[in-house]
């Protein structure tokens, strides 16, 4: 039988808590996060939805306040970066 691995990594804080200090001192994306800490974007959100719920509540409410603020801006990014992608197609083709 395998030993549990210790979920407790750097100074003393789990995952979960690693990730949402990140979120928070960053802003970051459940996307952004997950590709910092090269884990998947569902690993990200279930550390930050349900573990950080019950091992730091305060940091859980952080979390959560910059998560919805991004949810909320999602819109705006997405168009952002179709009107990015669009102005390129059309400065390369006056280049040519």
């Amino acid at each position: 039988m395998r030993a549990k691995k210790n979920c407790i990594g750097l100074y003393g804080k789990s995952r979960e808590e690693r990730i949402g200090e990140y979120i928070i001192e960053t802003g970051a994306t459940v996307r952004a996060a997950a590709a910092h800490f090269g884990i998947s974007k569902s690993t990200v959100h279930k550390d930050v939805a349900q573990k950080l719920k019950g091992t730091n509540y305060a940091l859980y409410t952080s979390v959560k306040a910059v998560l919805e603020k991004n949810k909320a801006e999602r819109h705006i990014r997405g168009g952002e970066a179709t009107r990015k992608m669009y102005l390129m197609r059309k400065s390369s083709r006056n280049i040519r």
